[in-house]
């Protein structure tokens, strides 16, 4: 059976989120889908899954919602659910930066897909940011794009205070994510500190791959599902990254057996069976390490994830 992912965000003001998001659960919940949805008073920020039809109806509901009725969707198919649960929680943003003041509205140009194209196409007289942490970019990236080494997206505020030393504020600047959100509020971050002609690719890489195939897109491109990772240009498929432990190419993420560890990197199947599931002797050593299971290595989040507390599922959740 196929079923459909979708991914999208709206900022549209939420009154009261904690009510909005207790509604808004007890739909999911009654339709059956599994995924992840943030609500705060900025707006929605979700990812969903199930049949076709479940996500037919959600969208209707959704558009249905005063303030949500624009809300686009990237939809993409997949052999099974790739969510272990439904998750449904009020956060203070929607996408997290921990800086204020930094509304949408005033965020950077729109680039279609087509239009993102044509800049590679036809200039080269321009900065590309890949707006992503680095264990995404890591695995795929649009040709020369800068790749902030920061592990959580509000860690880009302190790099972009380094990096306005060596991008000249009169460059013409291009930022990527993998659906469009976080470059909602960096493009506004980067026109607040001087720089005037910021563009945003409209829908993501995740668009782009359907409407452009992806070309000047290098590699995969990692989704925080159980899928990790997904296809973008069919001509460019090749891994850009290597295995942890043997160092040959490799494009596949695994999460350390050790579950004290718990470290997410790439590893190939062959370094997964050398070391068991773990990134390192030490780990593989633990006493805490999960059993190695090579025909589900490279399917984590649903093996392991209901092996933590809720402390340690809100840790990693907050990384997003």
């Amino acid at each position: 059976m196929i079923y459909e992912v979708i991914l999208y965000y709206n900022f549209s003001p939420i009154e009261d989120p904690k009510e909005f998001c207790k509604t808004h659960k007890t739909f999911m919940q009654n339709l059956q889908v599994k995924g992840r949805v943030y609500i705060g008073e900025e707006g929605i920020n979700g990812t969903l899954a199930g049949t076709a039809q479940q996500m037919k109806e959600y969208k209707e509901y959704l558009w249905s919602l005063p303030g949500f009725e624009d809300t686009e969707f990237k939809t993409d198919e997949c052999d099974e659910i790739p969510f272990a649960k439904l998750i449904c929680k009020v956060r203070k943003e929607i996408v997290a930066i921990y800086e204020d003041g930094l509304n949408p509205k005033y965020g950077g140009n729109y680039l279609s897909p087509r239009e993102w194209r044509e800049v590679f196409d036809k200039e080269d007289d321009f900065v590309v940011i890949d707006v992503r942490n680095n264990y995404e970019s890591r695995v795929g990236h649009f040709e020369d794009a800068i790749k902030p080494d920061v592990e959580n997206f509000y860690d880009f505020p302190g790099w972009l205070n380094e990096a306005e030393k060596e991008i000249p504020k009169d460059k013409k600047v291009l930022m990527y994510c993998t659906g469009g959100i976080r470059c909602e509020k960096f493009s506004v971050l980067m026109k607040k500190k001087g720089w005037d002609d910021v563009n945003q690719l409209h829908g993501g890489i995740l668009t782009y791959g359907k409407e452009e195939g992806g070309k000047y897109f290098k590699g995969k491109c990692f989704v925080f599902d159980d899928r990790l990772v997904v296809p973008v240009n069919k001509e460019s498929l090749e891994p850009v990254s290597y295995c942890e432990i043997t160092g040959k190419p490799a494009d596949s993420y695994i999460n350390c057996a050790n579950m004290e560890c718990n470290k997410l990197f790439v590893c190939s199947e062959e370094g997964a069976h050398i070391m068991e599931g773990c990134c390192c002797e030490e780990c593989k050593e633990s006493e805490f390490r999960r059993p190695f299971d090579p025909d589900d290595a490279f399917r984590p989040f649903r093996k392991w994830y209901n092996y933590f507390d809720d402390s340690f599922k809100e840790r990693d959740l907050q990384k997003q």
